[in-house]
């Protein structure tokens, strides 16, 4: 079972233009057009079950929310900003 993570420690691992919400770390993608966040989305759905750390994603028009927590834990754990990390190199890949 991981630690859970202070809000400092949240602050200083979060990736730019993630936030924190709550228990949820989030980042909203923007698209040019539906397909393109739609191919998105399943790049992030196979590192999630390359990583077995499977997020909320949300897609909307031209837009997709990424919503990640350690549900075990009750929290943000370093598997949430690891994995943030891992869509924001993939993203810029």
């Amino acid at each position: 079972m991981a630690d859970l993570l202070s809000d400092d420690e949240i602050d200083d691992q979060l990736p730019d233009e993630w936030t924190q919400e709550g228990d949820k770390i989030v980042r909203k993608y923007g698209f040019s057009d539906y397909l393109r966040g739609v191919n998105f989305a399943q790049m992030v759905g196979e590192i999630a079950e390359a990583q077995f750390h499977h997020p909320e994603i949300i897609i909307r028009y031209e837009e997709v929310e990424i919503r990640l927590t350690s549900h075990e834990e009750g929290g943000i754990t370093d598997k949430d900003t690891e994995m943030a990390e891992l869509i924001e190199s993939e993203k810029n890949a």
